[in-house]
């Protein structure tokens, strides 16, 4: 079966102990990496190795052992507790190890966890475990966390729920982060509110957040909402040689511009913006305005929605540079 993204946040966090197995699936392998760590704690509980309730292996094994993941499914365990194999980097040549597996599960065998990278619809995996009524298959995009992620990783880390303006400037912390320096900022927000009762506050974040990020991307950011448009192509040549994603920039892009908009539509006389660039952010919140800063985030939602679509075929970073020029001449006008 397939999980939608929603259903899988919530599966994720409380995995069924009577499932045949799951598979995770995408292009980002450190997105893939917390998902699976997130769901084998959830499954096994603290002390699953060292009692022997959990077997490791990667899809080169099983290609030179096509019987391995058979056996240690079938394998009968010294503890009580759940059970599982965990293969990783699996591919089309662990494929028939895999799907042997599956249909020789019976219950009271090892839940089989594969994670993967990017599979194809046609892939022999994602068949399997799509058409399997016992068995789960997720795919992990390069999205941005939801707020229901941002909101685990705080239970996980024994952290309370913040304020509102807390929970935004996470938000837009988490969306500026890539996933492992996201969680290990909040990992170490758990450390410094040891034994701490006061809530979660933005001296807090501040205090904790890496002190910088991408900072050729928040550059680029400032160009387009000042309006400087003859300075965004040289930018965009830059990132281009150093590997930027068009979605990762459009992403950052859409970040930026909400940030901007919760503080033109903040009645309070106390707009929060987070980051090192908060008073130049504040700066063009006012200059912007609500209503062009709506126009701007529709741009950027279409132009997220084109490079995603799977008929798109125009090169993704002339995509967002002819977005971003389009956003700059908006806030000159």
């Amino acid at each position: 079966m397939k999980l939608s993204t929603r259903d899988a946040t919530v599966y994720f966090a409380k995995p069924d102990p009577d499932k045949t197995g799951l598979l995770i699936y995408g292009g980002d392998a450190m997105r893939v990496s917390l998902k699976r760590q997130q769901v084998l704690a959830a499954l096994l509980g603290d002390g699953a190795e060292e009692e022997m309730r959990l077997s490791r292996m990667s899809g080169n094994d099983l290609r030179k052992d096509p019987a391995l993941l058979l056996d240690a499914v079938k394998a009968v365990g010294f503890f009580p507790g759940a059970r599982a194999v965990f293969v990783e980097q699996a591919n089309e040549n662990a494929a028939p190890a895999i799907l042997t597996a599956l249909e020789d599960w019976q219950p009271g065998d090892a839940q089989i966890i594969v994670t993967a990278g990017a599979l194809k619809p046609t892939s022999k995996l994602r068949k399997a475990f799509e058409a399997h009524q016992n068995a789960f298959a997720v795919g992990i995009y390069d999205n941005p966390p939801t707020g229901e992620e941002i909101e685990q990783a705080l239970r996980d880390a024994g952290l309370p729920m913040p304020s509102g303006d807390v929970m935004a400037a996470l938000n837009d912390l988490a969306q500026a982060l890539d996933p492992g320096d996201f969680r290990q900022t909040v990992e170490k927000l758990s450390l410094y509110k040891l034994n701490d009762p006061a809530p979660l506050s933005m001296a807090d974040i501040a205090a904790c957040a890496p002190t910088s990020t991408e900072a050729d991307v928040d550059d680029v950011l400032m160009v387009v909402a000042e309006a400087r448009a003859q300075e965004i192509g040289p930018m965009m040549q830059k990132l281009v040689a150093q590997g930027a994603s068009p979605v990762g920039l459009c992403i950052g892009a859409t970040r930026h511009f909400r940030a901007l908009h919760r503080a033109a539509c903040d009645t309070s006389g106390r707009p929060v913006i987070f980051g090192p660039n908060r008073d130049r952010m504040l700066a063009q919140s006012r200059k912007w305005g609500a209503v062009r800063l709506e126009t701007a985030l529709t741009v950027l939602t279409d132009t997220d929605l084109q490079l995603r679509s799977a008929g798109q075929h125009a090169p993704g970073m002339a995509l967002v540079e002819r977005a971003f020029i389009r956003l700059a001449m908006l806030a000159g006008r």
